[in-house]
């Protein structure tokens, strides 16, 4: 995994706010471990991965609005029948993602 922490620093002495998506728990098969990150800047900067990109775009408007709002969110994605066509994981899987803002 990429290592997103230069990443997050260099936008943060540029002045731009952060936030990080990190999965915190994993059912089934999902193309990323627990632990695994996404930094977000508010001028729409993206380092690392936490979906391998099922759910990157989801991931990163969610982290825009908790940049907005300043509230950590835990999202969770997985596919059912019901949601074929929804945002979710191909393989199968389901990945809960806890994303919070980076303080300044």
């Amino acid at each position: 995994m990429k290592d997103v922490l230069p990443d997050i620093e260099a936008w943060r002495a540029s002045g731009k706010g952060v936030a990080v998506a990190t999965v915190v728990k994993v059912e089934g098969s999902a193309p990323r471990p627990v632990g695994a990150a996404l930094a977000v800047s508010d001028a729409g900067d993206l380092a690392g991965s936490v979906s391998g990109g099922c759910v990157e775009t989801a991931v990163f408007e969610e982290a825009q609005e908790v940049l907005r709002t300043g509230t950590p969110r835990l999202l969770r994605y997985g596919i059912t029948d019901e949601m074929a066509w929804d945002v979710g994981l191909a393989c199968g899987g389901t990945i809960e993602v806890f994303v919070e803002p980076v303080a300044r």
